[in-house]
């Protein structure tokens, strides 16, 4: 009698269809998680950066001297292309074919490359438009070069660039009364001091240090001043107005004897959007360093900075420029702080699902080995509370019947062993269920 009432029931450690229904989204979730992760997470940085300066000793070419250094301490090659300045620096950018990833590219020729593509890490430094001339007295206006022979720079020289460009503001264009030749650096210098030509126009990403320095020290030289600087600034936005004080460049022979104003572009590190964001927080904090100090010509703190001019300056930039490099790049060595970096994007949000899941999941497969359990008990209550009132034979029968199907439900379902006690507590009280029933039925054959 007992085993027929009370037959073995079936418990297991586990209830695999429960725990399919609850742990199965959450195990997809994870999944669909951890792929998203590993679309989206950047490869790995490279080790080596491929960057186009300026001619041979010219100003661009000793900048990227001193990042190839800065960065070798964090195990990063610079690779340093020579070429003719800024102009070719952008078309090299521009040209998907070349191999490159960074370059200096001076303003004001952004509309002679594709730049629609490229961005900025930032503005680094200015490059100040220098013309050197002979004349037994100073000259006010660049028109008054008309009719002159003015070295002017090789093809693909920013220097070129901004010298047609100032020189056709002022009148003067090939083909017309002036002779524009095709010098810059040394070869410029040695025209203009030897009476080859009469101007010579010079900058940083064509011509040396040494070769401004002779220039400005040179007898018989001149360095043109840009009085009517401001109307410069205002007709070419991205030029600058600066200032050199008298004796800033010899206190003992007082060079320039008095104010000299200069006109000068700012020079910004220009980019293929591919950069890996690492390597681009790498650039910046070189920059810094390099040029970050007090010059004649600019402030403490004033470079680099995310200055908007013809190039948008990249995200991972603004970022950088915001809140500096990321923790594990401030702290680890570049090959560790590279893998850290990468593995976080995908267990950081696998960590921020899993955390609560753990805890939220379990209870999910709890209520519903309990709901399957209240489920049997709301039937039970049902037949029980028809049980206690006034019933029919064939009514009890029928409530038996109903009685002995919840009772093999409980029996075939598999629920876990950790349901057990609740079970056997339902079993017991559809007992009592059924016992009541049968002794109805046997008070209403005695009477």
């Amino acid at each position: 009698m007992r085993n027929r009432l009370f037959p073995r029931l079936k418990i297991s450690q586990v209830s695999w269809r429960d725990a399919a229904l609850t742990y199965g989204p959450f195990v997809l979730l994870l999944i669909a998680v951890v792929w998203l992760g590993l679309h989206f997470m950047q490869p790995a940085p490279p080790d080596t950066i491929v960057m186009t300066s300026g001619a041979d000793g010219s100003m661009f070419q000793v900048y990227a001297g001193r990042y190839a250094k800065i960065l070798a301490r964090q195990g990063v090659k610079l690779k340093i292309l020579p070429s003719q300045g800024s102009l070719e620096n952008l078309k090299r950018l521009s040209d998907e074919q070349f191999t490159v990833d960074v370059g200096f590219v001076q303003g004001g020729i952004a509309s002679l490359g594709d730049a629609n593509e490229l961005v900025s890490l930032g503005s680094v430094f200015y490059v100040p438009v220098l013309v050197f001339y002979r004349a037994p007295q100073p000259i006010k206006l660049l028109s008054e070069l008309d009719g002159k022979r003015i070295a002017i720079g090789r093809e693909g020289s920013g220097a070129r660039v901004l010298a047609e460009t100032l020189l056709k503001a002022n009148g003067i264009e090939a083909g017309g009364k002036s002779k524009l030749v095709d010098l810059e650096g040394k070869a410029a210098q040695d025209a203009l001091v030897k009476g080859q030509v009469d101007a010579a126009f010079v900058m940083g990403d064509s011509a040396t240090p040494a070769t401004m320095r002779d220039l400005i020290h040179t007898s018989g030289i001149r360095l043109f001043d840009f009085v009517q600087g401001d109307a410069y600034v205002g007709r070419f936005r991205y030029l600058t107005k600066l200032a050199l004080p008298p004796g800033s460049l010899d206190l003992g022979k007082n060079t320039p004897p008095q104010t000299l104003t200069m006109v000068a572009p700012t020079v910004e590190i220009i980019a293929r959007p591919g950069l890996h964001p690492a390597l681009s927080d790498m650039l910046i904090q070189a920059a810094q360093e390099v040029h970050g100090r007090a010059t004649l010509l600019q402030k403490a703190g004033e470079f680099p900075a995310p200055l908007e001019h013809e190039y948008r300056v990249s995200d991972d930039a603004n970022r950088y420029y915001k809140s500096g490099k990321s923790f594990v790049y401030r702290h680890l060595p570049f090959w560790l702080a590279s893998l850290v970096d990468r593995i976080a994007i995908v267990l950081v949000p696998l960590a921020v699902i899993l955390i609560p899941g753990l805890k939220l999941v379990p209870m999910l497969y709890k209520w519903r080995i309990n709901a399957r359990i209240y489920q049997r008990y709301g039937e039970l209550m049902a037949l029980e509370r028809m049980a206690f009132g006034d019933t029919t034979r064939e009514q009890r029968a029928d409530l038996l019947k109903r009685l002995d199907e919840i009772d093999r439900r409980i029996v075939t379902g598999k629920l876990p062993a950790s349901a057990a006690e609740q079970l056997y507590v339902l079993r017991q009280h559809i007992h009592f269920v059924r016992n009541r029933l049968l002794q109805d039925a046997k008070n209403g054959l005695a009477h």
